[in-house]
């Protein structure tokens, strides 16, 4: 016979597993300020490419100002262009590119793609709605560059060597990587991005449990995502060596 102490014990478990799973949601979504955050920190000024306020999970900020001083002295400078964004930062990114705000390859797609199905499609190529940004779990950095040209450069070349090279032996792993070599689908290859796995591979798994398609909203478009298979295609189609 069940007691109502045992119940009374059982109903205070599933109310914190519940307060825990909303408060986890609220995080791998981006729902929340990282500069309010104790576990962030900002990211010293002489390490940002940028000049403004950047914040990163303390982990991952440590590993990055190690790798750094490393490639340093292998003649390698590494600098953060972009890293936590929360749900509010890229949706701003994401409906500036929607609206035509924001250029994508030289055009306003809001007026070169009308098919909005198509221009959504199209965006995913290298941005990720809010919501489904590894960028929220403050695990992600883009280095140096985020665009495909700089590392067609001579010096883009060496950095990206070096950091396949060296990156994983301080917890990093580029989850977009070459779609031929990995057979992916999702977003296209990234080589300035680079995961924090330690961190990060716990936070897939809880996206996994968590995240469904139902809590992907609150962006122009978003009437789209039941179109897309957003989860399994993009945020988990990633380099296998990340997983």
């Amino acid at each position: 016979m069940i007691t109502s102490s045992l119940l009374d014990i059982e109903h205070e478990r599933a109310l914190k597993k519940a307060e825990k799973d909303k408060q986890d949601k609220i995080y791998l979504t981006g729902n929340f300020d990282p500069s309010l955050n104790e576990n962030f920190v900002e990211v010293p000024i002489e390490h940002s490419i940028s000049g403004y306020k950047m914040y990163l999970r303390k982990e991952t900020l440590n590993a990055f100002l190690k790798m750094a001083e490393v490639a340093n002295n292998n003649g390698i400078e590494l600098k953060i262009a972009s890293a936590t964004r929360n749900f509010d930062y890229q949706k701003n990114l994401w409906n500036n590119k929607w609206t035509g705000y924001t250029l994508v390859d030289g055009k306003d797609l809001s007026k070169s793609i009308p098919d909005e199905l198509e221009r959504f499609k199209k965006i995913l190529e290298y941005s990720s709605v809010p919501g489904i940004s590894r960028h929220h779990w403050g695990t992600e950095i883009d280095i140096n560059d985020a665009n495909p040209e700089y590392f067609e450069t001579q010096k883009g070349k060496d950095v990206y060597e070096w950091l396949t090279q060296n990156a994983p032996l301080f917890g990093f792993c580029q989850p977009y990587n070459s779609k031929e070599d990995s057979k992916r689908t999702g977003f296209n290859e990234e080589k300035w991005h680079w995961s924090y796995l330690p961190l990060a591979k716990d936070f897939s798994k809880r996206y996994k449990e968590l995240i469904k398609d139902t809590d992907i909203n609150g962006f122009l478009g978003e009437e789209y995502v039941p179109s897309l298979n957003l989860i399994n295609d993009y945020i988990f189609s990633i380099n296998p060596a990340c997983l």
